[in-house]
């Protein structure tokens, strides 16, 4: 990692975006505090997060990582309690506030005919949404998730991410999201943060970042870009730019 400097104002989403390799995973773990930087500082809410305990990093902040253990001989509503354990002593149990935060986080991520259910027996969908449940539990201001469709189908993508944009919209949650998919970044983030090689190459809106350098630049390809109700969408040409891209208004 090399000059990585950006801001997150509360309330936005913000998707970080590169090829395989940029460093995109490596920036949420730092932001964690799961790793710490060899140089330079992470400040939450305007302290250093290297002198927070992970107790209270956890009770302002939670990532979701990209792989889970999806045999957890767990039901929905075990997992889900989890999100509860930053605010609890060993040896306390489930508060009356911890039950109905846990309510609020099966409601808010359409869990109710699964609470019960195993993990192992639910799709894929259905078990990204629980484990969005479980970090909604821990009621975070900041929300990290590290590539939250990946290995899923586009109807249960598109259903992750509508959760995401409801969460954010109707809770004021912060989001951070790692994504492949660009044109989903770009339909659901406020701002793209684009990295290569480990650092930061450029910042803006999906309207600002979206342009046949910035693609040639970061993944060498040559792309055709389109606006659909305002949002900006590219189809890929070639790995290889040969040809100017088009821009096309719909």
């Amino acid at each position: 990692m090399n000059d990585v400097s950006f801001q997150l104002k509360k309330g936005e989403i913000v998707s970080i975006i590169g090829a395989n390799g940029s460093g995109k995973s490596t920036v949420l773990r730092l932001l964690t505090k799961l790793i710490n930087p060899n140089n330079g500082c992470v400040y939450l809410e305007g302290k250093k997060i290297a002198e927070m305990s992970q107790k209270t990093i956890a009770q302002k902040l939670t990532m979701l990582p990209q792989v889970h253990d999806h045999h957890l001989d767990l039901t929905v509503y075990d997992l889900i309690k989890y999100g509860r354990n930053p605010f609890q002593k060993w040896y306390e149990g489930a508060s009356a506030e911890d039950k109905d935060i846990i309510e609020f986080a099966i409601s808010a991520t359409n869990l109710e005919h699964l609470r019960y259910r195993p993990l192992h027996s639910l799709s894929g969908g259905e078990r990204q949404r629980a484990w969005i449940a479980m970090s909604l539990a821990q009621t975070p201001n900041i929300l990290l998730l590290d590539e939250p469709t990946t290995y899923l189908d586009i109807s249960h993508q598109l259903e992750v991410m509508e959760l995401v944009k409801r969460l954010n919209e109707e809770n004021g949650i912060t989001i951070v999201m790692v994504l492949h998919d660009l044109n989903q970044a770009a339909k659901y983030s406020h701002r793209l943060i684009a990295m290569k090689s480990g650092s930061i190459v450029r910042q803006g809106s999906p309207k600002e970042i979206f342009c046949c350098d910035f693609f040639e630049e970061i993944f060498g390809i040559d792309v055709s870009i389109y606006h659909d109700e305002g949002t900006p969408f590219f189809i890929p040409k070639c790995s290889v730019a040969k040809q100017k891209c088009k821009v096309i208004a719909r």
